[in-house]
């Protein structure tokens, strides 16, 4: 009996090192007076060095000037940061000049020019440093997607994001839970 188990428990482990990590969270206001709203998923590719990003976003009271990605805020959900992922001041391909829309981009990670030049300075010099920082500042809740607008420059809505689990993580922790339970019930008995 015990030898299934073990085997699901090193089937589900293996599932569970994949090298994805998904984000999501939902954009707020971050000023008095801004009406946008929307909702980000992310996923990160360590192997491909790659983050997808799909956004979308509706209500703004103004058009949209810029999008790009804040790190490192001193406390985690809270505060503000220097601009950290964007090519020339904005994420590649972001629609401006609109109040709602639908963002979906893959950003390489390898490449230096994804990042703000201060940024690649303050993590190391290299992309890879970047990359790191970044990602640990996401994951942390320390770096924020951040949308401006022609009413509000300084950024209408914005969204620190969560790690999502992903389903083996799920199966892994309630196997783990019911072997608990098992080993509970068993000694009560």
């Amino acid at each position: 009996m015990k030898t299934p188990i073990a085997l699901a428990v090193l089937l589900l482990a293996t599932g569970a090192q994949a090298h994805i990590t998904d984000f999501a969270g939902t954009f707020a206001p971050e000023a008095t007076g801004a009406t946008g709203s929307g909702t980000l998923f992310m996923e990160y590719d360590q192997d491909g060095h790659t983050l997808f990003i799909n956004a979308t976003f509706a209500g703004l009271s103004g058009t949209t000037t810029q999008a790009h990605i804040h790190c490192c805020t001193a406390s985690p959900n809270t505060g503000t940061a220097s601009v950290a992922l964007a090519t020339n001041g904005i994420l590649p391909g972001f629609p401006v000049g609109v109040n709602g829309d639908t963002y979906t981009h893959l950003i390489d990670l390898s490449l230096t020019t994804s990042y703000t030049a201060g940024f690649v300075t303050a993590s190391g010099g290299t992309a890879l440093g970047a990359e790191t920082r970044l990602i640990a500042n996401l994951t942390s809740g320390n770096a924020y997607f951040n949308i401006h607008t022609t009413t509000f420059g300084g950024g209408e809505i914005r969204t620190f994001v969560t790690v999502v689990p992903e389903p083996a993580s799920y199966a892994l922790m309630a196997l783990g839970l019911a072997g608990v339970l098992g080993a509970a019930r068993r000694r009560s008995a």
